[in-house]
């Protein structure tokens, strides 16, 4: 071969060579997600061993402070089947913090992404089969194209592709959208009252919600941040912790349900109109700290946590009537045998759980809220250090925090939700 030749074959393996390398791109993912694992799910998936992944681009979910409960990878992929079409496809990677220690170590007691990974293969498919089962289609949760235990994995369809986008947890939802969201949520709960009942006590050792009997890692966020909140009700701090537990202990004489335990803002998507931008579907997703508790849980964490300012201030009620109304109904569909509460007595047991919704209201809200994200981590929010208490501190400096806790405060004082004895 000349000289000229061999010039020639290098050059023409020169643009291949470089659009190999613009075709994958990797980016802040875990050290074990490639290619080839990325292959090996949609095969699996679609039950297609001759799929093979031409392009692909992945890259961290979430900025910092949008998310402390895990690592969230956005991937774009396109793959030629084994008929050869080429297809396109956007995927959500959800995996442990595995290059954390200390958040390995943190998480530990609560055993998450096991728990997750049984709720999704396990739970929400009976959940789903009961709606079904009463010509309930609507689709209320993501599902899972893999499940992977060995890397506390799940992979699942970016419903992003499908126009569902994550609001803005800075603004808070409206009405339409936490409308939606609660008859979401009532259809769930009302489902999950149903199997327990059905399948006796299956759901009730999803026992580990944000407060429970088992551990207590959240005490350095839950009561830092109390601290920070206020000083004034030092007597309360050494209680903080068993008041909690008490909201998630399930009480014989409530109705109890399977609660998400962590429905905020950026854990539903909405689809809006696109002409009208008023929503028109909600997806909840994250099913880490579930737990078998009083629908309460859900309702003051959304409630307090993720609205507009009018709506947490005055539309509280109305929203309750709304979801009692789906729960009610649903429960009534399904023949549930056990004492389904009246309003009047479902706002009682509200109150005996009150002690949420101040929790969630100056404990939750100021890190969902928080805009300064220097410090904003797992390990600021968990952690007793110099910079976790920075962290913490700068959640409330937020102006619509001010407010909102210079408000309510006085509130739930006259209610008796920052006395010991309660």
């Amino acid at each position: 071969m000349s000289a000229s030749e061999i010039i020639a074959n290098i050059e023409k393996s020169l643009p291949k060579a470089k659009k190999c390398a613009e075709d994958i791109s990797i980016e802040d993912c875990p050290e074990w997600f490639t290619k080839d694992y990325l292959e090996s799910c949609l095969r699996s998936y679609y039950q297609d061993d001759c799929i093979k992944i031409v392009k692909l681009h992945a890259k961290p979910a979430l900025g910092k402070g949008e998310n402390y409960g895990g690592v969230l990878t956005r991937v774009k992929a396109e793959y030629k089947n084994s008929k050869g079409c080429l297809k396109k496809g956007g995927y959500i990677v959800k995996t442990s913090f595995e290059g954390d220690e200390f958040a390995c170590k943190t998480m530990e007691p609560y055993d998450i992404f096991n728990r997750e990974i049984d709720i999704y293969e396990e739970v929400l498919p009976k959940l789903k089969a009961l709606l079904k089962e009463i010509g309930d289609e609507e689709q209320i949760f993501a599902e899972t194209m893999t499940v992977d235990r060995q890397k506390s994995a799940l992979v699942f369809e970016d419903l992003n592709e499908r126009d569902f986008l994550m609001p803005d947890r800075l603004q808070g939802l409206d009405m339409d959208t936490t409308k939606i969201v609660l008859r979401k949520l009532a259809k769930m709960h009302a489902c999950s009252a149903v199997l327990n009942e059905r399948e006796p006590h299956c759901l009730e050792h999803f026992d580990k919600g944000m407060f429970n009997r088992h551990t207590e890692v959240y005490a350095p966020c839950f009561v830092g941040c109390f601290e920070a909140c206020t000083r004034r009700v030092v007597e309360l701090t050494p209680f903080y912790m068993e008041l909690g537990k008490r909201v998630f202990d399930p009480l014989p004489s409530h109705l109890n349900v399977f609660a998400h335990g962590d429905l905020w803002t950026n854990n539903v998507l909405v689809k809006y109109d696109k002409k009208t931008k008023k929503p028109l579907d909600v997806i909840i997703i994250d099913f880490q700290y579930s737990a078998w508790t009083t629908p309460a849980v859900d309702l003051f964490y959304l409630m307090n946590s993720s609205l507009t300012e009018e709506m947490h201030l005055h539309k509280q009620d109305e929203l309750i009537h709304h979801y009692y109304t789906h729960l009610r109904g649903t429960l009534e569909k399904l023949r549930y045998q056990g004492k389904i509460p009246t309003l009047h007595e479902f706002h009682q047991q509200l109150q005996e759980k009150s002690f949420y919704a101040m929790h969630s209201t100056c404990v939750v809200q100021p890190i969902q809220r928080n805009v300064i994200n220097d410090d904003a981590d797992f390990n600021a929010l968990m952690q007793t250090n110099e910079r976790a208490i920075r962290f913490k501190n700068t959640c409330y400096t937020n102006p619509y925090v001010h407010r909102m806790i210079r408000q309510l405060l006085p509130v739930y004082d006259q209610r008796g939700l920052l006395d010991k004895n309660q």
